[in-house]
């Protein structure tokens, strides 16, 4: 496959990611899939999904876990709410994203990803070790599927999550690098965040965003693609500079406007192919 296919998050029938209808309008080769919900998630829907996407010409390259309870509403609702660190939920979703694994295996993808949520800036703050264990356990359960665990960017400093992932100690864990999350969550310059965390980048998300007017207490804004602060040009020189090969994964989360959604994906399409062009010849 080409360097920098392009593609877009979807989903089947919950999440962010643009409706499974419309993948091939869009007509890209890549796509990373929200996990669909528990009732789905078994082995019939996934065979099947996977020769939809065998039909389609489209190759899922990850598929992320996501969990009831969760909320954006604001960063404090983030750290309370969000991924595997909320110690009441932990076991529960653990299970989830196991079966999560399972299901991605029989739908022949060799990655699962998530938010993890907030993880506590060194490993002698309270909780950190109950963090590393899930994650380490999480891990090995991919291993067995002959896969890896993408941790998306955005919640942590980078090199918070280089010393997170040091202590983890699991090869197969890695990075889905999101630009306009450090932005949103006002944790780091994108361009030199990326930089210091290139060894572990698997998979990347092409989105942008605004600087809030407090970084780290409010949120920033996400708007479309080459509206923001990222500056996609100066973003995919570095992912060049730093030999990333994988595809160019388009999100915009705006689900509760599906026409806006469609119009500002395909602006970004254009977008990335001529940037691609400019930057790979």
């Amino acid at each position: 496959m080409e360097n920098w296919p392009l593609g877009v998050f979807a989903s089947v029938d919950a999440g962010l990611g643009v409706g499974w209808n419309v993948i091939s309008e869009l007509k890209l080769p890549t796509i990373q899939l929200h996990a669909p919900h528990p009732d789905k998630r078994n082995s019939a829907t996934a065979k099947s999904l996977a020769d939809q996407l065998a039909d389609m010409g489209v190759r899922c390259t990850a598929v992320f876990g996501g969990f009831d309870g969760e909320s954006y509403a604001d960063i404090p609702t983030v750290v309370r709410t969000i991924g595997l660190v909320p110690e009441s939920s932990r076991a529960a979703r653990l299970q989830e994203m196991k079966d999560i694994s399972d299901f991605t295996k029989t739908l022949r993808c060799d990655a699962i990803a998530l938010h993890l949520g907030f993880v506590p800036e060194g490993p002698s703050a309270d909780g950190y070790d109950g963090i590393v264990a899930v994650t380490r356990e999480l891990c090995d359960h991919a291993a067995a599927n002959d896969q890896y665990l993408h941790l998306e960017t955005g919640q942590e400093t980078a090199d918070g999550l280089l010393e997170f992932i040091h202590h983890v100690e699991r090869d197969n864990l890695k990075i889905n690098f999101d630009p306009a999350n450090m932005i949103l969550y006002g944790t780091g310059e994108p361009i030199d965040a990326l930089r210091k965390v290139a060894k572990h980048v698997r998979s990347i998300h092409c989105k942008d965003g605004t600087w809030s007017d407090q970084p780290g207490v409010t949120w920033g804004a996400e708007v479309a693609l080459g509206q923001g602060d990222v500056n996609m040009a100066a973003y995919l020189k570095a992912l060049k500079e730093i030999g990333y090969e994988g595809p160019l994964t388009i999100e915009r989360e705006i689900p509760q406007d599906p026409v806006r959604q469609k119009s500002e994906i395909g602006a970004a399409i254009d977008l990335l192919t001529k940037l691609r062009s400019e930057i790979l010849a």
